[in-house]
């Protein structure tokens, strides 16, 4: 039964491709959504002020992107938004690193590279890099979002086992927690949604490789739902490169990151003669 719609699905492709395939243009909007674990143990923070903290963490991670693509290139953007920081009634403020109004990820999947250019700790980077190939096993199953009919594609890749980010007053005396360890690792299925009715092999985020455009992502605890698809718009689509920021490829930006990371942790570390008993816990993973 896959055969049978792997080749009908391959089949309507082509069909598609071949139509307008110079002045095909789109414009998707994306809705996002990840599960977030809190756990916190303060004998300050009671239970309004945690509820309070836990609604403010969940609107971080709601967010709306636009894909603006053609046959050959997207470029995917989160959509301005004019929200003000989030201010609890207790004075506390939630903030995070990155997801500056500068981020902007362009993909050409006929070159396979794309270019992404973040908004991180203050600084822009310029990452430049391939479009790895994804191994997409095409499922049978097949559902509609809104007008379009999707069909199941799957891949498998592994992902470091979460474990809880901990901003505790308690101080630890072991050396060893101060040790970088390696990661332990897990396989984590992640399941996409595509149509041939969109004759792109393209998708939100670094998110391609199928034969239709992807309408919806599974990925641990990150959901990718579109919410609208305007095809052919009136206005030229703008897909344009960025070319603002530090150049550097994704291994690079991974090492300042993860530098930069411990040094935040470390200047926020507990010192000796601090209350113990005060904190909390944020899993975000997945």
């Amino acid at each position: 039964m896959a055969t049978i719609i792997r080749v009908m699905v391959l089949a309507l492709t082509v069909v598609f491709t071949s139509v307008n395939a110079q002045d095909f243009q789109g414009v998707a909007t994306y809705k996002t959504q990840r599960k977030i674990d809190i756990k916190m143990d303060s004998t300050k923070m009671n239970s309004d002020m945690q509820t309070k903290m836990m609604e403010m963490m969940k609107k971080q991670f709601q967010k709306t992107y636009i894909l603006n693509f053609n046959k050959e290139a997207s470029v995917y953007k989160q959509e301005e938004s004019l929200a003000k920081p989030q201010v609890g009634g207790d004075g506390f403020q939630v903030m995070f690193a990155g997801s500056g109004g500068d981020d902007a990820l362009y993909k050409n999947t006929k070159e396979k590279r794309y270019v992404n250019q973040k908004d991180a700790m203050g600084k822009i980077f310029l990452i430049k890099d391939s479009i790895e190939n994804i191994a997409w096993k095409l499922e049978s199953e097949s559902k509609y979002i809104g007008e379009y009919q999707c069909y199941k594609a799957t891949y498998v890749k592994q992902v470091p086992v979460m474990k809880a980010f901990s901003f505790s007053t308690v101080e630890s005396d072991k050396e060893e927690d101060k040790e970088a360890e390696e990661p332990e690792m897990e396989d984590r299925i992640v399941t996409a949604w595509y149509t041939p009715q969109v004759p792109v092999n393209n998708g939100p985020g670094k998110y391609q490789g199928l034969p239709g455009l992807i309408l919806e992502i599974h990925d641990g605890k990150l959901t990718i739902v579109c919410s609208k698809i305007v095809l052919n718009p009136e206005e030229k689509v703008d897909i344009e490169e960025p070319s603002k920021g530090k150049e550097v490829n994704q291994k690079a930006y991974e090492d300042i990151m993860e530098k930069k990371s411990k040094e935040m942790m470390e200047r926020y570390a507990p010192k000796k003669g601090d209350r113990n008993g005060e904190g909390f816990s944020i899993t975000i993973g997945g």
